[in-house]
């Protein structure tokens, strides 16, 4: 008599993977903070700020694009970094490793959380944009930018995790936010800048997604050069988180 196959049910592993994942992005209260609070209170504080030349168009076509990017970064190389560093620390990878789940099932799982995250970051800030700010635009076409903006800084943040201790990654990732909301176009025009800086911050990842949104959501003219730089930077970056992924 022929033995049953034990099918291993993946689907049902990654949906409770999944939860555990959302929740694992969203209990804290400073990822909270950093995830829904920060963006949207950028675009109200720079919204209403004197700060962009006449004749620039409504701030709101400069700032929802840069508060996208705040968002996915936040997302992506803040929380969901800081948040795999100190699973290693706590030894949570290692034991996941040795478990039944499949490693793709848990890949999926992080990937999903960020992603549900981001659409609803997205969501959020274009709801806030149209009603409060009448900001229009057609989303539809930025939607493949943003996608590879989330894998560009998700990328990022597991770089950082797989090289460095968790509280080198909490010290990094925060300072490299920090860092890229100052230089990185995102709720400041670069030509802000000193002259011999702005070169280096326009080839910066949150400077050439900024600059590919506006340009997809219809502020600005778009250009080739910008969206392929980015993908390089997503290239690599991914390809760095994945040789220095470490389970322990």
């Amino acid at each position: 008599m022929r033995e049953p196959q034990l099918v291993a049910p993946w689907p049902r592993s990654l949906r409770a993977q999944l939860r555990v994942e959302l929740l694992l992005l969203l209990r804290q209260p400073e990822n909270l903070l950093v995830i829904l609070v920060l963006p949207v209170l950028l675009l109200a504080l720079f919204a209403g700020a004197r700060i962009f030349p006449a004749g620039a168009g409504r701030p709101a076509d400069f700032l929802i694009p840069g508060v996208i990017t705040v968002a996915l970064m936040s997302t992506g190389m803040v929380t969901l970094g800081i948040s795999t560093a100190y699973q290693r620390y706590y030894r949570v990878l290692k034991r996941l490793g040795g478990s039944p789940l499949p490693t793709f099932v848990l890949v999926l799982a992080k990937a999903g959380a960020v992603l549900l995250v981001e659409v609803g970051q997205v969501a959020l800030l274009l709801v806030i944009g149209r009603l409060f700010f009448g900001w229009s635009g057609e989303v539809l076409g930025a939607l493949p930018l943003m996608l590879l903006g989330s894998v560009c800084f998700a990328g990022l943040g597991l770089t950082l995790a797989g090289a460095l201790r968790a509280e080198l990654t909490l010290g990094g990732a925060n300072g490299l936010y920090l860092l890229f909301l100052v230089v990185g176009g995102v709720v400041l025009p670069i030509d802000h800048l000193p002259g011999w800086l702005q070169p280096v911050a326009g080839a910066l990842p949150p400077a050439l997604l900024s600059s590919a949104l506006r340009a997809a959501l219809g502020s600005t003219a778009q250009t080739g050069s910008t969206v392929l730089l980015l993908a390089l930077w997503t290239v690599v970056l991914a390809g760095s988180a994945s040789l220095l992924f470490r389970w322990e």
